[in-house]
């Protein structure tokens, strides 16, 4: 290895080491939280430079992002948010600011759609390629998962719904045959207030979770920027780490509402805990 006979080898075995070296983000997160650990103590823990640690220090506190971190938020999600720059080399699409999007959210009459509209048209003035919109708003809602850790902001009023069907079904009985017959739970709570809704349905058909909807928002008197369901096929096609395709007609939902709908991941109830409580 020729590195290892230049004039300066030490150096070329440094530089070697930081280049191939995997940087453990979560793991630097971790021991930095706790202050009986030294600088040299997390440096031998994870064999990483006193540089590559401070990087990552300073760029988690510029971010707001504290341990302890949900076991969901990967090394990956954290380097997106730490150094959205390294993502963009790797990739050709321009990477939103969701620091600036979280606080346009919270004026009034501003949705993810008209942040999303404005973000396309940033990028097509300076010939770069954006992301669709539901990935916008899955990367959004990653972004908004790990900085929450912090406890910083736990639940805007009016910011989001949490909808979904009630795991057991319900026995009604006629009150003049006596016949049982079963019943479907739908459950939407507005997670700040923990204020619920809920509806008794025959079935869990598309035509049933769209009026429940509507109806829902009709109790609570307004509709929240954020819809956050489970991932039933009446309402999601598909959910993966890279695309969300939701079903035409509670598309057109979300559009005739003006809000955006944000998929729990699959297998992720904490996603949606009002809805899965409440139920």
């Amino acid at each position: 290895m020729e590195f290892l006979y230049n004039g300066s080898s030490t150096h070329s075995v440094t530089t070697f080491v930081e280049e191939y070296h995997v940087v453990d983000y979560r793991k630097i997160l971790r021991l930095s939280s706790d202050p009986e650990n030294s600088q040299r103590r997390i440096e031998l823990t994870l064999h990483s430079s006193r540089h590559s640690i401070r990087e990552v220090q300073a760029a988690a506190k510029k971010a707001g992002i504290k341990w302890p971190l949900d076991e969901s938020v990967s090394n990956e999600m954290l380097r997106d948010i730490l150094f959205p720059e390294k993502t963009a080399k790797a990739v050709t699409y321009v990477m939103p600011d969701f620091a600036d999007i979280h606080s346009e959210l919270a004026r009034p009459g501003v949705n993810l759609m008209l942040l999303w509209t404005e973000y396309c048209g940033r990028c097509e003035r300076e010939g770069a390629t954006p992301y669709m919109y539901t990935q916008f708003c899955e990367k959004y809602w990653q972004w908004a998962r790990i900085t929450k850790a912090t406890m910083r902001i736990q639940h805007k009023p009016g910011n989001a719904m949490e909808v979904d069907w009630a795991g057991n079904t319900l026995d009604i009985q006629d009150p003049v045959t006596g016949e049982i017959s079963k019943a479907y739970l739908f459950i939407a709570v507005l997670p700040c207030s923990g204020f619920a809704y809920a509806e008794a349905r025959e079935d869990m058909r598309l035509e049933s979770w769209l009026q429940c909807h509507a109806h829902a928002y009709s109790y609570f008197g307004g509709v929240t920027r954020l819809l956050i369901p489970d991932n039933l096929k009446t309402g999601v096609s598909a959910n993966t780490r890279y695309e969300i395709v939701l079903n035409r007609s509670y598309q057109e939902l979300a559009e005739h509402y003006d809000t955006a709908i944000v998929p729990a991941r699959v297998e992720h109830p904490k996603d949606k805990p009002h809805a899965e409580g409440t139920s």
